[in-house]
């Protein structure tokens, strides 16, 4: 368990960086924003599943965390995009 920790933490500090860098550099066209929203997304769900320690529980209570989560980003999704 605690080597599938470091690598979720892994992934999500290059998510991280790819996001920073597309913002530093001006490169977030229509569809770059796109892309960042759905690593937002799977960062946001790696979150719930291995640093909450959701991972195992039933499905109804794995989908409290994630539906909040799908409501912000599409709310961010529609808010840009309008």
């Amino acid at each position: 368990m605690k080597r599938t920790v470091e690598i979720v933490w892994g992934v999500l500090i290059v998510l991280t960086i790819f996001a920073y860098l597309l913002g530093k550099l001006h490169l977030a066209s229509g569809f770059m924003v796109g892309v960042l929203l759905f690593t937002t997304f799977v960062k946001g769900q790696l979150v719930i599943d291995y640093f909450m320690g959701m991972k195992n529980v039933s499905l109804r209570y794995r989908l409290i965390p994630t539906i909040w989560l799908v409501v912000v980003i599409s709310s961010i999704a529609v808010s840009y995009y309008l």
